[in-house]
């Protein structure tokens, strides 16, 4: 878990956690020195916690927690008060177990609520009443309804590595590569899968060599994948069942580049009877190479690293 706190995806959610957390101190902190004031009366504190439902933003549930965790109110929503929940012990929740002390509000990790099953944070203000630690405001948020969590996170390119099944690289060395339909008419086949990315409109596609299939993605679909099998993969006719397309202007992969991609790909495939590659997949878009090998062990490495690697590399690896 720790090699992945500095991964530009941990940054990222670091990042909307900070900008969540600054868009609540001021309304949290003023709901909660209202409700400071009638501390204590239940009637008066659900009234207070529906009215704060307006003006603490994309808000879920408001409620008022003791100093031991145990609910005093009844829970605020949008619909209105839920009274069923006073007495509700939230001491064992995660949001109440990572209070910060020294801090007056904590926003919480994200959690699966037992209400709705859903990912969700929470944000927990001290309340002080004449100078008194007296209790805690509690709120709710579903992360469906922050729109910080909306924008769309783009993966940035770097080379990964990622380990596999322990079993599978555990018996890698008592295997060795039987060749499959693809591997016998390889020759036949990488061309038909280059034109298709070049002249017929796809940008992301996987070629399983053991399996003797790929899988691929479409300008003209993108949301659904298509599998071609070995069948239609040998038939250069297949190249007539997609529509012609330009080569997209913004790929980052170009186009002359596609070619010894995939060449690459065969001398991965044949070039040790052992470790050897399983699979290999492009994408035109994000410039992404994937490799899986036979010891399950993964790659995804910007094109053009992968293309300056040359064999003697990819042998020590």
């Amino acid at each position: 878990m720790d090699e992945n706190k500095d991964s530009p995806l941990q940054q990222r959610i670091r990042q909307q956690r900070a900008m969540l957390h600054n868009m609540l101190v001021d309304p949290m902190h003023r709901a909660a020195n209202r409700l400071s004031e009638v501390w204590g009366d239940r009637e008066a504190m659900d009234a207070e916690l529906l009215s704060s439902m307006r003006k603490v933003p994309y808000v879920t549930y408001l409620y008022a927690l003791n100093l031991e965790g145990q609910q005093i109110s009844a829970n605020a929503s949008a619909e209105g008060l839920i009274p069923e929940d006073f007495g509700r012990d939230r001491s064992h929740r995660p949001y109440f177990e990572q209070i910060d002390p020294e801090s007056d509000m904590t926003l919480s990790d994200a959690y699966i609520s037992l209400r709705a099953n859903r990912p969700s944070v929470t944000a927990i203000q001290k309340v002080y009443r004449d100078g008194q630690h007296v209790g805690y405001l509690g709120a709710d948020f579903d992360l469906r309804k922050l729109p910080i969590t909306r924008d769309v996170y783009t993966d940035p390119s770097r080379w990964r590595q990622i380990k596999g099944d322990p079993a599978i690289r555990g018996q890698v060395f008592q295997q060795t590569r039987i060749p499959s339909r693809l591997d016998n008419h390889i020759d036949q086949i990488l061309p038909v899968v280059e034109e298709l990315i070049t002249d017929n409109g796809v940008f992301h596609l996987k070629l399983h060599f053991s399996s003797s299939r790929a899988t691929v993605w479409t300008l003209d679909d993108p949301y659904r994948y298509q599998v071609i099998e070995y069948e239609d993969l040998v038939d250069p006719d297949i190249c007539l069942a997609f529509p012609h397309r330009d080569y997209p202007a913004d790929a980052v992969v170009p186009s002359q580049s596609i070619k010894p991609i995939f060449d690459t790909f065969r001398q991965l495939r044949f070039a040790d009877e052992t470790i050897y590659l399983r699979a290999g997949s492009v994408n035109i878009f994000n410039g992404i190479v994937g490799l899986n090998f036979s010891c399950d062990g993964s790659h995804y490495i910007p094109f053009d690293q992968f293309l300056a690697k040359d064999s003697d590399f990819w042998g020590g690896m």
